[in-house]
Protein backbone atom coordinates (compact mmCIF):
# COMPACT_ATOMS: atom_id res chain seq x y z
CA UNK A 1 0.00 0.00 0.00
CA UNK A 2 2.99 2.25 0.29
CA UNK A 3 3.07 2.91 -4.00
CA UNK A 4 3.91 6.47 -4.90
CA UNK A 5 1.60 7.91 -7.76
CA UNK A 6 3.05 10.58 -10.36
CA UNK A 7 1.37 13.64 -11.06
CA UNK A 8 2.43 13.09 -14.88
CA UNK A 9 2.31 9.32 -15.98
CA UNK A 10 5.24 7.43 -17.96
CA UNK A 11 5.42 5.33 -20.51
CA UNK A 12 5.49 2.39 -17.87
CA UNK A 13 2.41 3.10 -15.81
CA UNK A 14 0.71 3.93 -20.23
CA UNK A 15 2.03 0.25 -20.71
CA UNK A 16 0.27 -1.23 -17.24
CA UNK A 17 -2.96 0.74 -17.94
CA UNK A 18 -3.27 -0.79 -21.75
CA UNK A 19 -2.26 -4.26 -20.19
CA UNK A 20 -5.23 -3.81 -17.53
CA UNK A 21 -7.52 -2.75 -19.70
CA UNK A 22 -6.94 -5.20 -22.76
CA UNK A 23 -6.83 -8.38 -19.72
CA UNK A 24 -10.00 -6.70 -17.84
CA UNK A 25 -12.46 -7.16 -21.26
CA UNK A 26 -10.54 -9.42 -23.27
CA UNK A 27 -11.66 -12.24 -20.46
CA UNK A 28 -15.76 -10.81 -21.50
CA UNK A 29 -17.41 -13.44 -24.51
CA UNK A 30 -18.14 -10.63 -26.96
CA UNK A 31 -21.89 -11.41 -26.20
CA UNK A 32 -21.62 -10.32 -22.86
CA UNK A 33 -19.43 -7.51 -23.27
CA UNK A 34 -21.55 -3.90 -23.22
CA UNK A 35 -18.63 -2.03 -25.28
CA UNK A 36 -18.74 -2.21 -29.09
CA UNK A 37 -15.17 -4.21 -30.17
CA UNK A 38 -14.78 -0.65 -32.06
CA UNK A 39 -14.69 1.15 -29.17
CA UNK A 40 -12.56 -1.09 -27.21
CA UNK A 41 -10.16 -0.95 -29.85
CA UNK A 42 -9.86 2.98 -29.83
CA UNK A 43 -9.33 2.82 -26.31
CA UNK A 44 -6.50 0.27 -26.91
CA UNK A 45 -5.07 2.26 -28.87
CA UNK A 46 -5.51 5.29 -27.39
CA UNK A 47 -3.65 3.88 -24.25
CA UNK A 48 -1.04 2.69 -26.41
CA UNK A 49 -0.24 6.15 -27.74
CA UNK A 50 -0.59 7.14 -24.42
CA UNK A 51 -3.17 9.82 -25.37
CA UNK A 52 -5.03 9.35 -22.06
CA UNK A 53 -7.54 12.32 -22.44
CA UNK A 54 -8.48 10.26 -26.26
CA UNK A 55 -8.81 6.98 -23.81
CA UNK A 56 -11.33 9.60 -21.59
CA UNK A 57 -13.19 10.95 -24.09
CA UNK A 58 -13.90 7.33 -26.00
CA UNK A 59 -15.13 6.30 -22.78
CA UNK A 60 -17.46 8.92 -21.56
CA UNK A 61 -18.64 8.80 -25.32
CA UNK A 62 -19.88 4.98 -24.75
CA UNK A 63 -20.60 5.40 -21.15
CA UNK A 64 -23.62 8.13 -22.27
CA UNK A 65 -24.58 5.71 -25.13
CA UNK A 66 -24.79 2.76 -22.94
CA UNK A 67 -26.82 4.95 -19.94
CA UNK A 68 -29.19 6.25 -22.28
CA UNK A 69 -29.70 3.39 -24.93
CA UNK A 70 -33.53 2.89 -25.49
CA UNK A 71 -34.64 -0.80 -25.58
CA UNK A 72 -38.46 -1.22 -27.37
CA UNK A 73 -39.68 -4.44 -27.59
CA UNK A 74 -42.56 -5.31 -29.52
CA UNK A 75 -45.00 -8.66 -28.07
CA UNK A 76 -47.67 -9.47 -30.32
CA UNK A 77 -49.95 -12.48 -30.53
CA UNK A 78 -53.30 -13.85 -30.51
CA UNK A 79 -55.83 -12.93 -27.97
CA UNK A 80 -55.34 -15.31 -24.88
CA UNK A 81 -51.67 -16.16 -26.18
CA UNK A 82 -50.21 -15.03 -22.88
CA UNK A 83 -48.52 -12.22 -23.96
CA UNK A 84 -49.53 -9.68 -21.48
CA UNK A 85 -48.40 -11.81 -18.78
CA UNK A 86 -45.26 -12.38 -20.77
CA UNK A 87 -45.01 -8.38 -20.33
CA UNK A 88 -45.89 -8.36 -16.59
CA UNK A 89 -43.19 -11.16 -16.02
CA UNK A 90 -40.44 -9.72 -17.94
CA UNK A 91 -41.46 -6.35 -15.92
CA UNK A 92 -41.83 -8.74 -12.69
CA UNK A 93 -44.66 -6.67 -12.05
CA UNK A 94 -47.69 -8.96 -10.56
CA UNK A 95 -51.34 -9.01 -12.94
CA UNK A 96 -53.07 -6.83 -9.99
CA UNK A 97 -50.56 -4.51 -9.01
CA UNK A 98 -51.71 -0.49 -10.98
CA UNK A 99 -48.78 -0.87 -13.48
CA UNK A 100 -49.20 -4.49 -14.82
CA UNK A 101 -50.25 -5.17 -18.47
CA UNK A 102 -53.90 -6.30 -18.46
CA UNK A 103 -54.36 -9.77 -18.67
CA UNK A 104 -57.36 -11.58 -19.77
CA UNK A 105 -59.22 -14.76 -22.62
CA UNK A 106 -60.70 -12.00 -24.30
CA UNK A 107 -58.84 -9.16 -26.73
CA UNK A 108 -57.88 -6.82 -24.02
CA UNK A 109 -55.18 -5.25 -26.46
CA UNK A 110 -57.28 -3.01 -29.03
CA UNK A 111 -54.50 -0.25 -29.09
CA UNK A 112 -50.83 -0.44 -28.76
CA UNK A 113 -49.46 0.03 -25.33
CA UNK A 114 -46.07 0.81 -23.97
CA UNK A 115 -44.91 -0.68 -20.51
CA UNK A 116 -41.54 1.29 -18.56
CA UNK A 117 -39.77 -1.09 -17.00
CA UNK A 118 -40.12 -0.23 -13.12
CA UNK A 119 -36.45 -0.89 -12.71
CA UNK A 120 -34.44 -0.06 -16.03
CA UNK A 121 -34.94 3.31 -17.38
CA UNK A 122 -35.08 3.47 -21.02
CA UNK A 123 -36.48 0.06 -21.55
CA UNK A 124 -39.74 -0.25 -22.97
CA UNK A 125 -41.89 -3.36 -23.66
CA UNK A 126 -44.67 -2.34 -26.31
CA UNK A 127 -48.05 -4.88 -25.86
CA UNK A 128 -49.05 -5.12 -29.78
CA UNK A 129 -53.05 -5.88 -30.76
CA UNK A 130 -52.40 -9.45 -32.93
CA UNK A 131 -52.27 -9.05 -36.50
CA UNK A 132 -55.86 -9.90 -38.20
CA UNK A 133 -57.22 -7.79 -35.28
CA UNK A 134 -60.14 -5.86 -37.26
CA UNK A 135 -57.96 -2.49 -36.48
CA UNK A 136 -54.64 -4.09 -37.52
CA UNK A 137 -55.07 -5.86 -40.62
CA UNK A 138 -52.08 -8.09 -42.25
CA UNK A 139 -51.78 -5.32 -45.32
CA UNK A 140 -50.70 -1.95 -43.14
CA UNK A 141 -50.15 -3.92 -39.62
CA UNK A 142 -46.22 -2.76 -39.80
CA UNK A 143 -46.96 0.70 -40.78
CA UNK A 144 -49.61 0.95 -37.78
CA UNK A 145 -47.15 -0.30 -35.13
CA UNK A 146 -44.81 1.88 -36.16
CA UNK A 147 -42.37 -0.91 -37.14
CA UNK A 148 -39.25 0.93 -37.17
CA UNK A 149 -39.09 1.77 -33.17
CA UNK A 150 -38.79 -1.83 -32.04
CA UNK A 151 -35.58 -3.17 -31.46
CA UNK A 152 -37.05 -7.03 -32.05
CA UNK A 153 -40.55 -8.99 -31.82
CA UNK A 154 -41.45 -11.50 -29.56
CA UNK A 155 -44.41 -13.25 -31.48
CA UNK A 156 -46.71 -15.28 -29.15
CA UNK A 157 -49.12 -18.32 -29.02
CA UNK A 158 -50.89 -20.58 -26.74
CA UNK A 159 -51.57 -23.24 -29.23
CA UNK A 160 -49.84 -22.66 -32.75
CA UNK A 161 -48.38 -19.68 -34.92
CA UNK A 162 -51.28 -18.74 -37.30
CA UNK A 163 -50.11 -17.29 -41.01
CA UNK A 164 -50.68 -13.85 -40.15
CA UNK A 165 -48.21 -14.49 -37.75
CA UNK A 166 -45.87 -16.05 -39.92
CA UNK A 167 -46.12 -13.58 -42.33
CA UNK A 168 -44.93 -11.20 -39.66
CA UNK A 169 -42.42 -13.18 -39.42
CA UNK A 170 -41.19 -13.00 -43.07
CA UNK A 171 -41.80 -8.95 -42.97
CA UNK A 172 -39.67 -8.77 -39.76
CA UNK A 173 -37.00 -10.62 -41.63
CA UNK A 174 -37.27 -8.70 -44.61
CA UNK A 175 -36.56 -5.54 -42.65
CA UNK A 176 -33.83 -7.07 -41.23
CA UNK A 177 -34.97 -7.06 -37.65
CA UNK A 178 -34.83 -9.96 -35.32
CA UNK A 179 -38.45 -12.36 -34.77
CA UNK A 180 -38.69 -14.86 -31.65
CA UNK A 181 -41.41 -17.39 -31.68
CA UNK A 182 -42.59 -17.93 -28.35
CA UNK A 183 -44.83 -20.97 -27.26
CA UNK A 184 -46.64 -20.26 -23.99
CA UNK A 185 -48.58 -21.59 -21.11
CA UNK A 186 -46.75 -25.12 -21.56
CA UNK A 187 -47.13 -25.44 -17.83
CA UNK A 188 -50.75 -25.79 -18.24
CA UNK A 189 -50.57 -28.08 -21.02
CA UNK A 190 -48.40 -30.21 -18.95
CA UNK A 191 -50.82 -30.05 -16.05
CA UNK A 192 -53.61 -31.00 -18.39
CA UNK A 193 -51.90 -33.82 -19.65
CA UNK A 194 -50.68 -35.86 -16.51
CA UNK A 195 -54.57 -35.29 -15.09
CA UNK A 196 -55.69 -37.12 -18.85
CA UNK A 197 -52.93 -39.77 -18.60
CA UNK A 198 -51.16 -40.34 -15.38
CA UNK A 199 -49.62 -43.48 -15.53
CA UNK A 200 -48.35 -43.05 -19.04
CA UNK A 201 -46.94 -39.25 -18.40
CA UNK A 202 -43.60 -38.31 -19.56
CA UNK A 203 -42.62 -34.65 -19.36
CA UNK A 204 -39.99 -34.29 -21.68
CA UNK A 205 -41.59 -36.47 -24.38
CA UNK A 206 -44.72 -33.47 -24.66
CA UNK A 207 -43.06 -31.10 -24.45
CA UNK A 208 -41.15 -32.26 -27.54
CA UNK A 209 -44.31 -33.22 -28.58
CA UNK A 210 -45.47 -29.28 -28.46
CA UNK A 211 -41.92 -27.86 -29.96
CA UNK A 212 -42.59 -30.47 -33.03
CA UNK A 213 -46.03 -29.54 -33.46
CA UNK A 214 -45.20 -25.68 -33.81
CA UNK A 215 -41.71 -26.25 -35.64
CA UNK A 216 -43.40 -28.13 -37.97
CA UNK A 217 -46.50 -25.63 -38.55
CA UNK A 218 -43.69 -23.47 -39.04
CA UNK A 219 -42.16 -24.85 -41.80
CA UNK A 220 -44.92 -25.23 -43.41
CA UNK A 221 -45.05 -21.57 -44.21
CA UNK A 222 -41.44 -21.94 -45.72
CA UNK A 223 -39.92 -20.38 -42.85
CA UNK A 224 -35.82 -22.61 -42.77
CA UNK A 225 -34.83 -23.46 -39.27
CA UNK A 226 -37.19 -21.82 -36.65
CA UNK A 227 -36.38 -21.90 -33.22
CA UNK A 228 -39.34 -21.77 -30.87
CA UNK A 229 -39.12 -20.96 -27.23
CA UNK A 230 -41.33 -22.74 -24.86
CA UNK A 231 -42.12 -21.17 -21.52
CA UNK A 232 -44.28 -20.57 -18.92
CA UNK A 233 -44.83 -16.86 -17.48
CA UNK A 234 -45.13 -18.05 -13.85
CA UNK A 235 -41.97 -20.36 -13.61
CA UNK A 236 -39.55 -18.37 -15.56
CA UNK A 237 -36.75 -20.66 -14.63
CA UNK A 238 -38.13 -23.48 -16.13
CA UNK A 239 -38.50 -23.98 -19.71
CA UNK A 240 -36.85 -22.37 -22.69
CA UNK A 241 -37.54 -18.93 -20.77
CA UNK A 242 -33.45 -18.37 -19.81
CA UNK A 243 -32.49 -19.96 -23.33
CA UNK A 244 -34.31 -17.02 -24.65
CA UNK A 245 -32.95 -14.53 -22.70
CA UNK A 246 -29.27 -15.84 -23.47
CA UNK A 247 -30.22 -15.40 -27.47
CA UNK A 248 -31.88 -11.64 -27.12
CA UNK A 249 -28.64 -10.70 -25.13
CA UNK A 250 -26.50 -12.14 -27.65
CA UNK A 251 -28.61 -10.73 -30.37
CA UNK A 252 -28.77 -7.37 -28.90
CA UNK A 253 -26.19 -4.24 -30.05
CA UNK A 254 -23.55 -4.18 -27.29
CA UNK A 255 -24.21 -0.70 -25.94
CA UNK A 256 -27.89 -2.01 -25.59
CA UNK A 257 -27.25 -5.01 -23.66
CA UNK A 258 -26.23 -3.22 -20.36
CA UNK A 259 -29.70 -2.44 -19.60
CA UNK A 260 -31.31 -4.89 -20.61
CA UNK A 261 -28.97 -7.39 -18.76
CA UNK A 262 -30.18 -5.11 -15.65
CA UNK A 263 -33.62 -6.00 -16.40
CA UNK A 264 -33.29 -10.22 -16.29
CA UNK A 265 -35.59 -11.41 -13.47
CA UNK A 266 -33.21 -13.40 -10.51
CA UNK A 267 -34.59 -16.60 -12.07
CA UNK A 268 -31.13 -18.04 -11.74
CA UNK A 269 -27.86 -18.01 -10.36
CA UNK A 270 -27.08 -17.32 -13.93
CA UNK A 271 -29.24 -14.77 -14.46
CA UNK A 272 -28.33 -12.95 -11.23
CA UNK A 273 -24.20 -13.75 -12.26
CA UNK A 274 -24.98 -12.03 -15.94
CA UNK A 275 -26.43 -8.80 -14.42
CA UNK A 276 -23.31 -8.80 -12.01
CA UNK A 277 -20.94 -8.95 -14.79
CA UNK A 278 -22.80 -6.06 -16.48
CA UNK A 279 -22.74 -3.87 -13.65
CA UNK A 280 -19.27 -4.48 -12.64
CA UNK A 281 -18.49 -3.76 -16.29
CA UNK A 282 -20.33 -0.16 -16.10
CA UNK A 283 -18.67 0.74 -12.83
CA UNK A 284 -15.46 -0.60 -14.23
CA UNK A 285 -15.81 2.12 -16.92
CA UNK A 286 -16.79 4.84 -14.84
CA UNK A 287 -14.08 4.52 -12.65
CA UNK A 288 -11.49 4.33 -15.00
CA UNK A 289 -12.47 7.26 -16.98
CA UNK A 290 -12.62 9.36 -13.64
CA UNK A 291 -9.14 7.99 -12.96
CA UNK A 292 -7.33 8.49 -16.17
CA UNK A 293 -6.60 12.19 -15.48
CA UNK A 294 -6.49 12.26 -12.03
CA UNK A 295 -3.31 13.17 -10.33
CA UNK A 296 -4.28 12.43 -6.32
CA UNK A 297 -3.96 9.21 -4.01
CA UNK A 298 -5.88 6.38 -4.37
CA UNK A 299 -6.56 6.29 -0.69
CA UNK A 300 -8.04 9.68 0.23
CA UNK A 301 -10.47 10.96 3.11
CA UNK A 302 -13.64 10.22 2.67
CA UNK A 303 -16.09 12.65 3.59
CA UNK A 304 -20.08 12.82 5.10
CA UNK A 305 -20.80 13.69 0.89
CA UNK A 306 -18.81 10.20 -0.16
CA UNK A 307 -21.03 8.38 2.73
CA UNK A 308 -24.00 9.54 1.09
CA UNK A 309 -23.35 8.72 -2.35
CA UNK A 310 -22.19 5.60 -0.72
CA UNK A 311 -25.38 4.94 0.33
CA UNK A 312 -27.20 5.68 -3.12
CA UNK A 313 -25.33 3.34 -4.80
CA UNK A 314 -26.00 0.57 -2.27
CA UNK A 315 -29.48 1.15 -2.01
CA UNK A 316 -29.19 1.41 -5.94
CA UNK A 317 -27.58 -2.17 -5.93
CA UNK A 318 -30.39 -3.54 -3.69
CA UNK A 319 -33.12 -2.26 -5.46
CA UNK A 320 -31.45 -3.53 -8.86
CA UNK A 321 -30.79 -7.12 -7.21
CA UNK A 322 -33.93 -7.52 -5.53
CA UNK A 323 -32.57 -7.58 -1.99
CA UNK A 324 -34.36 -3.59 -0.96
CA UNK A 325 -36.71 -3.51 1.96
CA UNK A 326 -39.85 -3.85 -0.54
CA UNK A 327 -38.63 -6.87 -2.01
CA UNK A 328 -37.53 -8.58 1.16
CA UNK A 329 -40.74 -7.52 2.41
CA UNK A 330 -42.86 -9.39 -0.44
CA UNK A 331 -40.78 -12.46 0.11
CA UNK A 332 -41.12 -12.76 3.37
CA UNK A 333 -44.69 -12.58 2.94
CA UNK A 334 -45.08 -15.04 0.16
CA UNK A 335 -43.07 -17.46 2.19
CA UNK A 336 -44.97 -16.73 4.97
CA UNK A 337 -42.26 -15.43 7.43
CA UNK A 338 -40.82 -12.56 9.42
CA UNK A 339 -38.91 -10.35 7.30
CA UNK A 340 -36.33 -9.97 9.79
CA UNK A 341 -35.56 -14.09 9.28
CA UNK A 342 -34.73 -13.14 5.69
CA UNK A 343 -32.44 -10.47 6.27
CA UNK A 344 -30.42 -12.29 9.52
CA UNK A 345 -29.22 -14.27 6.25
CA UNK A 346 -28.28 -11.44 4.08
CA UNK A 347 -25.12 -9.20 4.52
CA UNK A 348 -26.13 -6.10 2.34
CA UNK A 349 -28.24 -4.85 4.98
CA UNK A 350 -25.55 -4.46 7.42
CA UNK A 351 -22.53 -3.01 4.59
CA UNK A 352 -22.60 0.11 6.39
CA UNK A 353 -23.03 -0.33 9.87
CA UNK A 354 -19.98 -0.44 12.03
CA UNK A 355 -18.24 -1.29 14.95
CA UNK A 356 -17.21 1.97 17.25
CA UNK A 357 -13.64 0.33 16.43
CA UNK A 358 -13.99 0.30 12.60
CA UNK A 359 -14.19 3.34 9.98
CA UNK A 360 -15.21 3.66 6.47
CA UNK A 361 -11.41 4.57 5.58
CA UNK A 362 -10.83 1.09 7.04
CA UNK A 363 -13.40 -0.45 5.06
CA UNK A 364 -12.12 1.35 2.20
CA UNK A 365 -8.39 -0.42 2.97
CA UNK A 366 -9.53 -3.94 3.36
CA UNK A 367 -11.70 -3.64 -0.06
CA UNK A 368 -8.61 -1.93 -1.55
CA UNK A 369 -6.24 -5.05 -0.56
CA UNK A 370 -9.07 -7.73 -1.57
CA UNK A 371 -9.05 -6.08 -4.75
CA UNK A 372 -5.13 -5.92 -5.47
CA UNK A 373 -4.72 -9.57 -4.02
CA UNK A 374 -7.10 -10.59 -6.88
CA UNK A 375 -6.06 -7.97 -9.52
CA UNK A 376 -2.17 -8.05 -9.60
CA UNK A 377 -2.02 -4.88 -8.03
CA UNK A 378 -4.09 -1.43 -7.65
CA UNK A 379 -4.86 -1.49 -11.41
CA UNK A 380 -1.44 -2.41 -12.08
CA UNK A 381 -1.20 1.60 -12.70
CA UNK A 382 0.18 4.32 -11.06
CA UNK A 383 -2.93 6.32 -11.67
CA UNK A 384 -6.29 6.81 -9.86
CA UNK A 385 -9.66 5.36 -9.63
CA UNK A 386 -11.86 7.47 -7.50
CA UNK A 387 -11.69 6.29 -3.97
CA UNK A 388 -15.22 5.05 -3.96
CA UNK A 389 -14.98 2.63 -6.66
CA UNK A 390 -13.67 -0.26 -4.38
CA UNK A 391 -16.26 0.02 -2.38
CA UNK A 392 -18.84 0.12 -4.85
CA UNK A 393 -17.54 -3.22 -6.09
CA UNK A 394 -17.54 -4.42 -2.48
CA UNK A 395 -21.45 -3.58 -2.79
CA UNK A 396 -21.95 -5.19 -5.88
CA UNK A 397 -20.18 -8.35 -4.66
CA UNK A 398 -21.96 -8.57 -1.13
CA UNK A 399 -25.55 -7.48 -3.12
CA UNK A 400 -25.10 -10.08 -5.87
CA UNK A 401 -24.36 -13.03 -3.60
CA UNK A 402 -27.34 -11.93 -1.30
CA UNK A 403 -29.46 -12.06 -4.46
CA UNK A 404 -28.30 -15.55 -4.77
CA UNK A 405 -28.77 -16.46 -1.15
CA UNK A 406 -32.83 -15.41 -1.57
CA UNK A 407 -32.93 -17.73 -4.71
CA UNK A 408 -31.66 -20.75 -2.77
CA UNK A 409 -34.30 -19.57 -0.13
CA UNK A 410 -36.77 -19.29 -2.47
CA UNK A 411 -36.02 -22.72 -4.59
CA UNK A 412 -35.99 -24.45 -1.29
CA UNK A 413 -38.89 -23.68 -0.48
CA UNK A 414 -40.43 -24.63 -3.87
CA UNK A 415 -38.80 -28.01 -3.78
CA UNK A 416 -40.69 -28.55 0.17
CA UNK A 417 -43.83 -27.21 -1.64
CA UNK A 418 -43.71 -29.94 -4.62
CA UNK A 419 -43.02 -32.34 -2.53
CA UNK A 420 -45.29 -31.77 0.26
CA UNK A 421 -47.99 -31.61 -3.32
CA UNK A 422 -46.94 -34.99 -4.37
CA UNK A 423 -46.82 -37.01 -0.85
CA UNK A 424 -50.72 -35.71 -0.42
CA UNK A 425 -51.64 -36.73 -3.91
CA UNK A 426 -49.85 -39.87 -3.83
CA UNK A 427 -52.22 -40.20 -0.88
CA UNK A 428 -55.04 -39.53 -2.51
CA UNK A 429 -54.65 -41.74 -5.07
CA UNK A 430 -53.71 -44.59 -2.18
CA UNK A 431 -57.22 -43.77 -1.05
CA UNK A 432 -59.04 -43.93 -3.97
CA UNK A 433 -57.26 -47.38 -4.84
CA UNK A 434 -58.13 -48.87 -1.28
CA UNK A 435 -61.56 -47.78 -2.04
CA UNK A 436 -62.15 -49.12 -5.18
CA UNK A 437 -60.45 -52.49 -4.13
Amino acid sequence: MGQRFSNTPNDEDNGNLLSSFTTYFRNYKPETKIISEENTLSIELCLKKGDLQGANSVISDALKVIDNATINIAVTGESGSGKSSLINALREVKPEEESAAEVGVTETTREIKPYEHPKVKNLILWDLPGIGTPDFQPKNYLQKVEFKKYDFFIIVSSTRFTQHEIDLAKAIKVMKKNYYFVRAKVDSDLRNEKRSHPHTFDRENILNKIRNYCLDNIRKWNIDEPQVFLISNHNLSDYDFPVLMDTLIKDLPAEKRHNFLLSLPNITEAAIQKKYSSTKQFIWLNAMKDGLLATVPVVGILHDLDMEKLKKRLNFYQDLFGVDDESLTFMAKDAQVPVEQLKEKLKSPHLLEFKKEETLGELLLKCLEKFASANGGLLATGLYFRKTYYLELHFLDTVAEDAKVLLREAYSKKIAQTQFAHSYQQSQDQQVYTRES
